[in-house]
């Protein structure tokens, strides 16, 4: 009995180790790393492409206009490329907005009465200089003219273009013009008549010292010069005058004429495109449509009854020729003092309609034109 009590108790203290189970595993440390100053580098997600912002040009501004120009004689632009215009209309050594050209033809400065309408007194003619001085217009030169039209070079904000048509005497400069040289370096032009003949051989030789001296430019005013070179005229006929007028010129004055006066006033499509294969770059016409500016011709597109005798029959109306500096107009010496405030205020008034505007000028020159014409200078 002994025996079997000793044996009990073995196997019940077999069966309490069982089931207190499997002594505990060992747990390895846990390592922390120690505090650094090291900022924790977090990246930022990457930017999602976005579309290229397109600027869109604002419309440009329509030519100006005025209602201080007959209704029949609108303004005409001849630059083509919009791109060359604009860089030429702001570029700081250009001509300001508003800058204005009278161009004055005198035929017969006369100290006697007045007897037919190319007459001016010499009494008016003197009251027109004083008045042209008096609201701040200078003369300029042919060569100035042409710069200021094709690539608006600087002149004089108020300028004056005189032109004496027809082959005068040194002494007829001398009297009238020679004065507004010394006192205002004003110069003028003389519209040469190139015919060989009698009375070319007597007023030559006073005329080539004028053109020595600087003061007189002349230009071409045909040979023929009473034969017109109208619609009517031969293809050679216009060649002869124009051509004509350069040989002339080139070998009495040394120079070749760039500006042609047409005589009378009478042109067709044919002499002025004849005229600008021979190499001319300005002409003229007998027409007071008004003053000129840069890009900016007052023409006529269609005859004026009321003006036939501003519009030779012989004539088509200048605006149907296509090339508004090939046919200018020309404010007439007997009443050009009473168009003094008519041209000075369509100056101011096309300053102020460009400043304005200035604004989208520039941002559509600088959308459109900046990327392959560069910055305006």
């Amino acid at each position: 009995m002994k025996m079997g009590f000793i044996l009990g108790l073995y196997l019940t203290l077999l069966l309490l180790t069982a089931c207190a189970g499997a002594p505990p595993t060992a747990v390895a440390p846990t390592l922390t790393a120690p505090a650094t100053d090291i900022p924790t580098e977090t990246l930022a997600p990457s930017p999602t492409p976005s579309a290229t912002a397109v600027r869109t040009p604002p419309p440009l501004p329509s030519i100006f206009r005025t209602a201080l120009l007959n209704p029949l004689d609108p303004p005409h632009p001849y630059l083509q490329d919009t791109c060359q215009y604009l860089r030429q209309e702001w570029a700081s050594n250009s001509s300001a907005p508003g800058t204005v050209v009278m161009v004055i033809m005198f035929h017969s400065i006369t100290e006697g009465g007045v007897t037919n309408s190319n007459q001016t007194s010499a009494t008016g003619f003197h009251a027109l200089m004083q008045a042209l001085h008096d609201n701040g217009f200078q003369a300029i030169t042919i060569p100035q003219l042409t710069d200021f039209m094709e690539e608006n070079a600087k002149i004089p904000p108020r300028s004056v273009l005189l032109v004496a048509d027809d082959r005068h005497a040194r002494q007829y400069f001398d009297e009238y013009f020679h004065p507004y040289w010394v006192q205002y370096g004003w110069s003028v032009v003389n519209a040469w008549i190139s015919k060989d003949d009698w009375d070319g051989q007597l007023v030559l030789p006073g005329n080539i010292e004028l053109e020595k001296e600087g003061w007189v430019d002349h230009q071409a005013h045909g040979v023929v010069h009473n034969t017109p070179m109208d619609i009517y005229a031969s293809d050679a006929f216009i060649t002869s005058e124009l051509q004509g007028s350069i040989d002339a010129i080139q070998k009495n004055f040394g120079k070749t004429p760039t500006a042609i006066i047409w005589p009378g006033g009478f042109f067709s499509q044919r002499s002025v495109e004849i005229a600008r294969q021979l190499g001319y770059r300005l002409g003229f016409t007998a027409t007071p449509r008004g003053p000129l500016m840069f890009n900016w011709v007052p023409l006529a597109d269609v005859k004026d009854p009321k003006r036939a005798s501003w519009s030779p029959p012989g004539s088509v109306p200048e605006g149907v020729v296509k090339d508004p500096r090939m046919v200018l107009p020309r404010y007439w010496d007997t009443d050009a003092i009473s168009h003094l405030s008519t041209v000075v205020q369509i100056g101011q008034g096309a300053a102020a309609y460009a400043l304005a505007n200035k604004a989208t000028e520039l941002e559509y020159y600088d959308i459109v034109c900046a990327p392959t014409d560069g910055k305006i200078p």
